[in-house]
């Protein structure tokens, strides 16, 4: 008694492999029909039977859209049949994206982030007074909690002004004032009390 076996190894290879090698056969098979009207009408039924194997695509827009592109897909481009959208091209979907272009930090002090010099920024943009002034401070205390967070257990006042005047291109100006920030011991630990609400708060998501 003998069984012609087929093993994968010897199949075709599956152009969209989620919706299985029967679904496949059907599309090679409608391609093969010489009918136009017959094609047409299998094409459709296609369709619908994938969209019936993929019901999570329903909430998707164009959703139809999508299941007629992959009918295509899955035909090589071979299926000749009337579509209610245009027909994708082989070279479309083959081209190469464009280069995403990534953000990137010009300051040579990256432990602060980019949003440092934004508030920076707007920060010179307000009108001169104590509001201005302690919006300066919170900064460089803002700044020193980063520092704090990606270097040393303690830092110089000196230094946060001394970056925070080459951020600002000199226009905030605290290197010769007496003004002192929040001590790091009490920053420090600020962020363990940070940081052990974020572990509770993640354990009773968990639970």
């Amino acid at each position: 008694m003998e069984f012609d076996l087929e093993y994968n190894s010897e199949r075709s290879h599956l152009i969209i492999p989620e919706y299985g090698r029967h679904m496949q056969k059907l599309v090679d098979y409608c391609v093969a029909l010489e009918d136009v009207e017959e094609r047409n009408k299998m094409a459709r039924a296609i369709v619908d039977v994938m969209g019936n194997l993929q019901p999570h695509l329903r909430d998707v827009p164009d959703f139809k859209h999508k299941l007629w592109d992959q009918l295509f897909i899955m035909s090589d481009f071979k299926l000749d049949v009337e579509s209610p959208y245009e027909k994708p091209s082989k070279e479309e979907l083959q081209s190469r994206p464009e280069s995403l272009a990534y953000p990137k930090s010009a300051s040579k002090y990256r432990f602060y982030g980019n949003n440092i010099q934004t508030m920076i920024n707007v920060a010179l943009t307000w009108e001169e007074g104590e509001a201005r002034e302690a919006l300066y401070l919170a900064i460089a205390n803002h700044m020193k909690k980063c520092y704090l967070n990606w270097n040393k257990d303690t830092v110089d006042d000196a230094v946060i002004f001394k970056h925070l005047y080459e951020l600002s291109d000199g226009k905030i100006n605290f290197l010769e004032s007496e003004e002192i920030l929040s001590e790091s011991k009490e920053l420090l630990k600020k962020r363990k009390t940070q940081n052990s609400r974020n572990q509770k708060n993640h354990k009773k998501k968990k639970s």
